[in-house]
């Protein structure tokens, strides 16, 4: 070893048992086409005898890979970033600043849990890919790297300088109960179920499943017959099947909850805020404030129920918009109080809440315009195919106008110095907002309605949105409100230096 290579940090491996979960990694990636020769080998005649043999081949293939990423997977924790080395033909190596990592993510199924180990990920900003990712390290190991990141992350320390070891006391820890409101009042079970009802259709064909179903109601509907039911036993029949049908949903839905939120946890810590939560799989993420892009603020009818909230947070991170380990929750469920506490806590140039400006009162028939031709268009449709009692949509009209009020008079925007912030909804209410350093591009838009009626809508970008998130979207404005409101905040934005 030479003197300049003497002079740097050791390099690390992998834990020992890290081939062990490439390889279940890869086996899941791959188990469909390899399913397939085996179960393609089990035949004689023909080219499908060798089959089965190529399977095990593949299988050995994936395991040679996986114990060759052991022995050429090297890291090195520097002062001013973490390199790491990979490869054997091709060797590559990669250099992160410590000022990239935007996220890190601890990840730790049962079976890691089983063996002591922990997945480490880390994220910059709009990768598709982390930029990072350590499959796997001993858990010990894991949080020293952790420790190091939060160490090293705002600023390099000097070698010598260490923080002692301190329990922070949590800012928001769910209990039991609260998890279980949690499941009360999300939509988890539905979700599984489509999910469940699009794989059987998709693994199944279609006529048999049909078939199924078809079977199943005229069965039903004969039993129901030799009952000798009249129509008000039938309907209260179908009152109770549909009672016990959200019944199971909403205990499946709490059941989802307790798995991924038990022990849930949001601690700040040398000026990074870690979530951990999980029954059976643990997954311990950490992100900074400044990294964080924008706030959402939820309370579904549900949630008014309970008095509770959920508080939600857009990050840079890239990577896919269902991933159970991005951060995107700070708060999935608390009092009010508590999640503006939260807000004001950790954003504490921050007035909130603000003073909400209403939009003009006329907005209200903008909404309701918009739903207009599909109920007249659906009302259509089932006159063509049950005559004059399709006319029944129409009845829906009424209290969309109504409901198109309430929202209209709920929906509002704030902006200073500071802040910008919408809110929306009326039966389910939500709350977006972001610091003016995060926005990234204002955008003016006009619809041909908007031309005719001189309004305009002011959308703000920032990075990390959701797809599933609302927009953060001023609409209805009057042309000249909106056009100088886009003028300040240009104003506002060019002399300021976007902070990631």
């Amino acid at each position: 070893m030479s003197h300049a290579d003497a002079s740097l940090p050791p390099e690390h491996r992998l834990h020992p048992w890290s081939w062990l979960f490439v390889l279940l990694q890869q086996l899941r990636q791959f188990v469909v086409p390899l399913l397939a020769l085996l179960v393609a080998g089990r035949r004689d005649t023909g080219p499908w005898e060798y089959a089965g043999y190529a399977s095990f081949i593949g299988v050995a293939v994936l395991v040679a890979i996986s114990i060759l990423q052991y022995f050429t997977y090297r890291y090195r924790i520097g002062r001013d970033g973490i390199s790491v080395r990979t490869g054997l033909l091709r060797r590559d190596l990669r250099q992160i600043p410590y000022a990239r990592i935007h996220n890190v993510v601890l990840h730790q199924g049962l079976l890691h849990r089983l063996f002591g180990v922990a997945e480490v990920r880390l994220e910059a900003a709009g990768g598709q890919k982390p930029e990072a990712q350590m499959r796997v390290l001993g858990l010990d190991r894991a949080l020293e790297l952790e420790q190091a990141l939060r160490d090293r992350g705002a600023a390099p320390l000097p070698a010598e300088a260490t923080a002692p070891a301190r329990c922070d006391p949590p800012l928001l820890a769910l209990s039991t109960a609260e998890v279980v409101r949690l499941g009360l009042v999300s939509n988890r079970g539905m979700i599984v179920f489509a999910a469940g009802l699009g794989l059987v259709w998709q693994v199944f064909p279609e006529k048999a499943v049909a078939g199924l179903l078809q079977d199943w109601f005229r069965g039903a509907m004969g039993y129901a017959g030799a009952l000798h039911l009249g129509w008000l036993a039938m309907a209260a029949g179908v009152l109770a099947f549909a009672a016990a049908f959200v019944l199971v949903l909403r205990l499946l839905s709490v059941v989802l909850a307790l798995v991924q939120y038990h022990g849930f946890r949001l601690v700040e810590h040398q000026g990074r805020l870690t979530v951990e939560r999980g029954l059976l799989a643990r997954v311990r993420t950490s992100v900074a404030p400044r990294r964080i892009q924008a706030w959402h603020l939820e309370e579904t009818l549900l949630h008014r129920w309970f008095g509770r909230r959920s508080l939600r947070i857009d990050t840079a991170v890239g990577g896919q918009e269902n991933d159970p380990r991005r951060l995107r929750e700070l708060a999935p469920i608390a009092p009010p109080e508590t999640c503006d506490a939260l807000l004001r806590y950790l954003v504490p140039q921050l007035q909130w809440p603000p003073q909400w400006k209403p939009l003009p009162r006329r907005a209200w028939w903008r909404l309701f315009a918009a739903n207009v031709p599909w109920n007249l268009l659906l009302a259509a449709v089932l006159c063509w195919h049950f005559g004059a009692w399709g006319l029944l949509v129409l009845a829906w009209l009424p209290w969309s106008a109504y409901a198109a009020r309430r929202q209209a008079g709920w929906m509002g925007y704030a902006v200073d110095a500071r802040l910008v912030a919408v809110r929306g909804g009326w039966w389910s209410r939500w709350w977006r907002m972001a610091e003016v350093d995060k926005i990234q591009a204002l955008r003016l838009q006009r619809s041909p309605l908007d031309r005719w009626l001189g309004t305009a809508s002011l959308l703000l970008d920032t990075a990390g949105a959701g797809a599933m998130a609302p927009p953060l979207r001023i609409r209805f404005l009057p042309e000249a409100e909106a056009r100088a409101l886009q003028a300040r905040l240009a104003r506002m934005l060019a002399a300021r230096r976007l902070r990631w």
